[in-house]
């Protein structure tokens, strides 16, 4: 584990590397970004982004969305992969999104992960990109790989697991943008096959990288 000032170095030097801190999604309105969410789900953010605009144009408010055939919508996301599931997911939760919520994406967690196919991962990144709540922690496979390589998780694959102690350790107000950054220098330098140790912002402070 690291101390909570390697912690507060690591966060700044990945602020430094990644001064903007986005998601990777392309979306203009809440529910998209819900949707592409679940879409990325065993897909590549670059993929997803390949096939929404025409599902958005397709389907430009929730309620087109929710009156939609579902093999219609199936047709537009089937290069994103389990397409079934998918698609059947998205129609009932914009269906869901005007019964119970006025048309609006709920911004609590118990809510979020009532909605057909959202888990805590996308809950978190709701949570922090729309709502901007402190304390949201996304962890995706890009997070698993970096927290445990830099040391600031030991050994653990759960995400359960994985969230509460990345919480108690980061800046609540700096978490989701850290969770961000840590997908970009996952693509960038720490991959999964081949870390670029030698080129790494934080080999000095990567418990992996520095040995130490």
């Amino acid at each position: 584990m690291r101390t909570q000032e390697q912690v507060n170095a690591i966060v700044g030097r990945l602020e430094e590397e990644y001064p903007l801190a986005e998601c990777t999604l392309d979306y203009g309105k809440d529910y998209e970004l819900l949707f592409s969410v679940r879409l990325a789900a065993q897909c590549t953010d670059e993929r997803v982004n390949q096939i929404t605009p025409a599902l958005f144009a397709r389907f430009p408010t929730l309620e087109s969305f929710a009156e939609a055939d579902i093999e219609e919508v199936e047709r537009y996301v089937k290069p994103c992969g389990f397409y079934h599931h998918k698609a059947r997911d998205i129609v009932e939760c914009a269906k869901i999104l005007l019964l119970r919520h006025g048309g609006k994406v709920p911004g609590s967690m118990e809510e979020l992960l009532k909605l057909p196919g959202v888990g805590r991962k996308t809950a978190n990144l709701i949570l922090g990109d729309v709502f901007h709540a402190p304390g949201a922690v996304v962890v995706d496979t890009h997070c698993i790989r970096l927290s445990n390589r830099m040391g600031l998780v030991d050994g653990l694959k759960d995400p359960a697991k994985i969230e509460p102690v990345l919480r108690a350790q980061l800046p609540p107000e700096k978490s989701s943008d850290f969770c961000h950054r840590l997908v970009l220098h996952g693509r960038a330098v720490c991959t999964a096959r081949a870390p670029k140790c030698e080129v790494c912002c934080l080999r000095d402070l990567c418990q992996t990288g520095s040995g130490g």
